[in-house]
């Protein structure tokens, strides 16, 4: 009787055993084909990416000016805002001014700016950098080539020059200071909020925008600008010097900017040219090697991901605001 029960119950147990022994050889089957598609996405994605950044960064750029020889024209760029944390800031400018003249091979600098200022302290760290340089260096000429715009701390900077060119519809000068902010105190009141700020010194707050201002703290906030304003004037000045049509002109220094054309005429610049114009008509080196401080090429494109991401974001979400073209 035992005999016929084990006999009956082999099948059904073989039978678990190969629906058991199926299902594992399939689940085994599903992991390696997962694992595969994964290997095959990774490199896709890694593939991908390979190709963006060759499209974003041309292979000039990863040339050194050491693969050049021969004489030429050194190349920096100044653009943007200049700030302590942007690309146009003083020691990006400084450290590739110190290379350019250290090179044997570079006859002449030039300084090609699109920015419209930024901070003055940066601003007079590149002018005495450009100063000092100069005067180590008399036989390398620095020339400073506005292209789209050369405002405020740029124009500051390109004062220090040997010579200053633009294009005859650059905007050029804005020798001003200022300094913004906002008033929220009618709002505070009218929300019925209330102001607490507690200090040690009896003018510690007085640039807090929820407190009214006061009279003596605006005039002396005031004399700080015009005192900043004076050292951008008197470093113009310095600069530029006889060529500068000052007589006749008080608005020289009120803060106005220029077109390149106008700019020639009141002595703000000294001709009408590109960094190519500058390079080949006046140095003399036609070959222009750019000694600007770059971004590595992997944050240059995280950058232009990002930027790009956020573009698409804000046509999307119709954050866009109206641009001039």
């Amino acid at each position: 009787m035992a005999d016929d029960w084990k006999a009956q119950d082999r099948p059904a147990d073989e039978k678990s055993w190969k629906l058991i022994e199926k299902t594992m050889l399939a689940s085994v089957h599903e992991q390696r084909r997962a694992r595969r598609w994964g290997i095959f996405f990774k490199f896709l994605t890694f593939t991908y990416l390979f190709i963006m950044l060759a499209l974003f960064v041309p292979l000039s750029d990863l040339t050194s000016e050491a693969s050049h020889e021969g004489g030429y024209t050194a190349l920096i760029e100044v653009k943007g805002t200049i700030a302590d944390d942007q690309q146009a800031s003083a020691d990006n400018i400084v450290g590739a001014l110190r290379k350019a003249f250290d090179d044997s091979s570079v006859r002449a600098v030039v300084l090609r700016i699109n920015s419209p200022g930024g901070s003055p302290v940066q601003s007079g760290y590149v002018y005495d950098e450009i100063k000092r340089l100069r005067a180590l260096h008399p036989d390398i000429k620095l020339y400073a080539v506005i292209s789209d715009l050369g405002a405020s701390g740029a124009y500051y900077i390109a004062s220090a020059a040997d010579a200053i060119y633009a294009d005859k519809a650059s905007l050029v000068g804005s020798i001003g200071v200022t300094a913004a902010s906002f008033g929220f105190v009618e709002a505070m009141n009218k929300l019925g909020v209330e102001r607490r700020v507690y200090t040690s010194g009896e003018h510690k707050a007085f640039l807090d925008p929820f407190q009214p201002a006061k009279e003596e703290e605006t005039r002396f906030w005031q004399q700080v600008l015009n005192t900043t304003h004076q050292q951008f004037i008197d470093s113009v000045k310095r600069g530029r010097g006889d060529r500068l049509k000052v007589e006749g002109h008080p608005e020289l220094f009120s803060g106005l900017v220029w077109s390149g054309e106008q700019a020639l005429e009141l002595g703000l610049i000294d001709g009408l040219g590109s960094a190519s114009y500058v390079a080949r008509e006046i140095v003399g080196e036609e070959k222009l090697v750019d000694y600007t401080v770059q971004d590595s090429p992997f944050d240059r494109f995280a950058k232009r991901i990002g930027t790009s991401v956020a573009e698409h974001l804000a046509l999307m979400m119709g954050w866009q605001g109206p641009v001039l073209r």
